[in-house]
């Protein structure tokens, strides 16, 4: 057999249950029919809690602290990318591309960098590549849409395409459309803008056509697709975003704010005023990164529209995968897909992202399918997204970096046990005005985080309580366990950057 290809699908800050297959109300029919052909992985947890250090470690096999991009605001050190697993399948003879929202460098820097991603420089009109060891690249620098697309020459390939025929004040009229549902929750529309706009359809329309032109090709690939949604602002486009009767969708079963009963940092991050470098910045942070105060009402229908767009990417990851039907390569393709992170959405009335590890955040879950792994099967070993890379890497007979702390997935498909997934997260001030040094190492019944300046922690009996109730860390009972999760965490490779880069930006 010729070497597999690989396709990489991911989203964007979604959570590990909010597939149909993983009972949640939320119709994602492709991705159902994915699971079944598919290796599922619930427990894959994710190496860093936000976007941008949890993406890099998808790349780089890396934990942040050692890839060095270890908060949102930095970009990643394009040595470190040429390390990771599309750069050494490129050397391999891969043909190599990236699709969609990278977010591999600050797009929000507090003065112009030049980076591809960087929303405030201008971009040559004909550049599609190479990016971060990837050969081929096409870009979508809007990523959430909380404004209008960037026109050019500040967008990259999705915002030029977007407004090669359209005008720009068109553009923003019709971004600006929108029905704000009668229990005003915060962040959330039914989008007029038009489906056939989105970047959601776009990427997937750039993926396709990508595939199509490589017909009769015998080179493999290796593509990395990447939606920019469900992340916030909750504006799935209409008629997606009423795909989903508010009435009918599936609240958390425990939704109240309970930060009495959690460590310090919970309050602290909530209520903090950010430290970031300009009053845009402090207010972007104050008020589009924080939800708070949301009723039944009013979550229920960011949960419809959050379902929404998942239901269109699912629409859309169909398309791309019947195009590999259509094309004759599902069987010796390798199919990924994963998010980065995922939501509170309500748990412990809690929304969007930050420094509490709840599962809902925490565990995203992964699907992989194609040559080396089984089809309908569920392991439920803690893993995590770094495992991806050497995972792609195996799925290509190419031998995995002993650099790297990521593992391949095939080795548990065939009997190995893993024991726990680690994640860490070094928190700027300019999130939430204080400070965080997160360590987080989650097994198959226990959970721990530890805030290392403090000392300070939660521990969670996952078997015992699975909505986080009760913090154990304290507990006598839960001592000798509790010293063990710590010694987990101890073991981390001492392999972090010795001096950690200011930020650049806030994203």
């Amino acid at each position: 057999m010729t070497r597999p290809n690989i396709l990489l699908i991911t989203s964007d800050q979604h959570r590990g249950d909010c597939y149909g297959f993983a009972g949640r109300l939320v119709r994602t029919p492709n991705l159902d029919d994915l699971a079944a052909r598919s290796t599922y992985f619930p427990l894959t947890t994710t190496p860093c809690l936000v976007c941008q250090p949890a993406r890099a470690s998808i790349l780089t096999g890396l934990l942040p602290l050692t890839h060095g991009l270890w908060d949102n605001g930095l970009d990643l050190d394009p040595g470190m990318a040429d390390q990771g697993f599309a750069a050494i399948m490129a050397r391999a003879g891969y043909a190599t591309a990236f699709i969609g929202k990278a977010h591999l460098s600050a797009r929000l820097p507090y003065h112009p960098t030049g980076s591809p991603e960087d929303r405030t420089s201008p971009h040559p009109a004909d550049w599609c590549g190479p990016y971060m060891g990837f050969e081929y690249a096409e870009l979508n620098l809007s990523g959430d849409m909380n404004a209008p697309p960037y026109p050019p020459p500040l967008g990259q390939h999705y915002e030029r395409w977007l407004y090669r025929y359209r005008d720009p004040n068109e553009v923003a009229r019709q971004f600006a459309l929108r029905t704000v549902p009668p229990s005003q929750p915060e962040q959330t529309w039914h989008s007029k803008f038009p489906v056939a706009w989105h970047d959601t359809e776009w990427a997937a329309d750039r993926t396709i056509d990508l595939l199509r032109r490589r017909q009769g090709n015998d080179q493999p690939f290796c593509v990395w697709l990447s939606f920019a949604d469900p992340h916030h602002p909750f504006d799935c486009p209409e008629p997606w975003s009423r795909l989903h009767d508010p009435k009918d969708v599936d609240l958390p079963p425990y939704r109240s704010l309970d930060l009495e009963q959690r460590p310090w940092w919970h309050a602290a991050s909530l209520k903090g005023n950010p430290d970031a470098a300009s009053d845009w910045a402090r207010g972007l942070r104050a008020n589009f990164t924080r939800i708070h105060g949301q009723g039944d009402e009013q979550l229920a229908e960011m949960i419809a529209n959050y379902y929404g767009m998942i239901s269109l990417i699912d629409h859309n990851v169909g398309r791309v995968l019947n195009t590999i039907d259509d094309l004759g390569l599902r069987e010796n393709t390798v199919v990924i897909f994963t998010s980065d992170h995922g939501d509170w959405l309500g748990d412990h009335g809690l929304l969007l992202k930050g420094p509490m590890a709840y599962e809902g955040l925490l565990t995203v879950g992964a699907l992989l399918g194609g040559p080396g792994f089984e089809p309908g099967v569920t392991i439920s070993s803690p893993v995590s997204l770094l495992d991806l890379p050497a995972s792609i890497l195996s799925a290509a007979a190419l031998e995995v970096p002993v650099s790297w702390h990521s593992r391949p997935l095939q080795e548990v498909v065939r009997g190995e046990e893993r024991d726990y997934a680690y994640s860490e997260w070094n928190m700027d001030a300019s999130r939430c005005g204080v400070p965080l040094q997160l360590r987080i190492v989650r097994t198959r019944r226990l959970k721990l985080t530890l805030e290392l300046t403090s000392g300070a922690g939660e521990m969670y009996d996952l078997a015992e309580d699975p909505f986080e109730l009760r913090n154990v860390f304290d507990d006598t009972g839960y001592a000798g366990a509790r010293a063990e999760m710590i010694g987990l965490i101890n073991d981390r490779p001492k392999d972090q950057q010795s001096t950690l880069k200011p930020l650049i930006g806030i994203g």
